[in-house]
Formats: C-alpha cells, sequence, structure tokens
C-alpha cells in the first residue's frame, strides 16, 4: 500500500512518461491485461489511457481493474489517463521513499 508521499513521488516520475497501454471499444481484454503485466514486470510504472469515445469503461474503472489483475497499484486516474505502479522484487528500478513513523 503506498503512502500519499510515494505516491507523489511516483506522480512526479510519471508526468515525462509516455503512454503506453492504450483501452479502446473492445474493452479491457486479457490481451490488454497480458501487455499490462509485461510492462509493469520491465518498467515498474506504467501510463495508459482509456479512449472516452469509444471504450466502455471510464479510466477509474480501467485503471482499478488492471491493477487488480496484474497486482499493481492505482497512482492517479486524471481524466483519460491513468498511471499504474508494480515493484519489481527482482530487479528494483525505481525506489520509493520511506514513510516516516512517529
Amino acid at each position: 500500500m503506498l503512502n500519499s508521499k510515494q505516491r507523489a513521488y511516483l506522480r512526479g516520475l510519471a508526468n515525462p512518461l509516455e503512454t503506453i497501454l492504450m483501452v479502446g471499444k473492445g474493452g479491457i481484454s486479457s490481451d490488454v491485461e497480458y501487455q499490462a503485466d509485461t510492462a509493469l514486470e520491465k518498467r515498474e510504472l506504467i501510463k495508459g489511457r482509456v479512449l472516452p469515445e469509444t471504450c466502455p469503461v471510464s479510466a477509474k474503472e480501467a485503471a482499478n481493474i488492471l491493477a487488480q489483475a496484474a497486482h499493481a497499484e492505482v497512482v492517479q486516474v486524471i481524466g483519460s489517463r491513468f498511471v499504474l505502479y508494480r515493484r519489481n522484487d527482482k530487479e528494483p528500478k525505481i525506489t520509493l521513499p520511506k514513510s516516516r513513523k512517529k
């Protein structure tokens, strides 16, 4: 579970990223889930987009479905775009800030 500081850090990292995952009129199929899973395996942080004119689900719904399928965390959803994060336990590329304990 990400805390707000970690989520803000990941949002900053995701800002310059290109959108690599598109969800269109076919909705979320097993192919889209597979793409998300393999992209998260390699990159840890991905940006996706829902095509609002044709997609049967909203960006928030798509992000939640893909996060559940890929065992990832939803970092943010803005408009038709979303960001997902999953830590790679074998070769971590992103070091998250530690949470402070009181």
